[in-house]
């Protein structure tokens, strides 16, 4: 038996010390219309665990599981531990290479890591800061894989912060491009298929794109939504997915 799961997704709300109050219209209002709520990454803006346990207060409200995954900002302080730890405390699923499921849909969650598109993609030549770099992005990538290579799911989802493509970073200037996502986060979610992939962090760019193999891609950024779509600004998507099944009492 099949049934409709509604997600409901946004990200970069970049929660501060000062923030109480500011985010739970957004989050009870998005909820409101989903089964599922994703954020996918900068949920605090320094990364500190007193923003962690206000943005918790601001997700207080949530009656729907809530899945996130961190973003860059979040390891600003050297301590993401601390902010994954408070939200983990209070019912959030943080994502770091790891996947879970939900009414019948699979979520497969990781930052992600920068490097470019393309032929531009950095290459790993030269310095040992450069090698460093690109190995960031094959671990995040490698990461993803063995996340996605976990669900058995008909119905999956993969939650990033950084971009797999650039045509949803279009509208950032392009010299920073590479610093906003990575095609080697587009291999394996070729060789996984998804049914949709949702990530932030471009916040000037383009709210929709889609993978080589035809998959829509999803930013949904807060400032980005905002001006697109300001008396919601949150992305909702509708999946038909199998309802699980009941086990047998023993």
């Amino acid at each position: 038996m099949t049934r409709t799961v509604r997600i409901a997704a946004v990200s970069d709300v970049h929660c501060t010390r000062t923030s109480q109050g500011t985010l739970a219209p957004l989050f009870a209002q998005a909820a409101r219309e989903a089964d599922v709520l994703l954020l996918p990454g900068d949920l605090t803006d320094y990364g500190t665990a007193d923003e962690a346990h206000v943005l918790a207060k601001e997700l207080a409200g949530v009656r729907v599981p809530v899945i996130a995954v961190l973003g860059n900002h979040d390891f600003e302080s050297g301590s993401p531990e601390d902010v994954r730890g408070v939200l983990a405390e209070t019912g959030v699923t943080v994502l770091d290479g790891e996947a879970c499921e939900v009414q019948g849909v699979g979520f497969a969650g990781v930052k992600g890591f920068a490097g470019g598109f393309g032929r531009f993609t950095l290459g790993a030549w030269g310095e040992a800061a450069i090698k460093t770099f690109v190995r960031e992005a094959l671990d995040e990538a490698l990461k993803l894989e063995a996340a996605l290579a976990r669900l058995r799911t008909p119905q999956r989802v993969a939650v990033l912060h950084y971009a797999p493509i650039a045509a949803t970073v279009q509208g950032e200037p392009t010299e920073i491009f590479p610093f906003l996502g990575t095609s080697r986060l587009e291999e394996p979610l070729t060789r996984y298929p998804v049914t949709a992939v949702f990530h932030g962090h471009a916040h000037a760019g383009t709210p929709e794109g889609q993978l080589a193999s035809g998959t829509p891609v999803y930013n949904v950024a807060l400032p980005l939504l905002r001006r697109h779509q300001p008396g919601a600004p949150y992305r909702v998507l509708e999946l038909r997915a199998e309802e699980p099944s009941e086990q047998p009492s023993p």
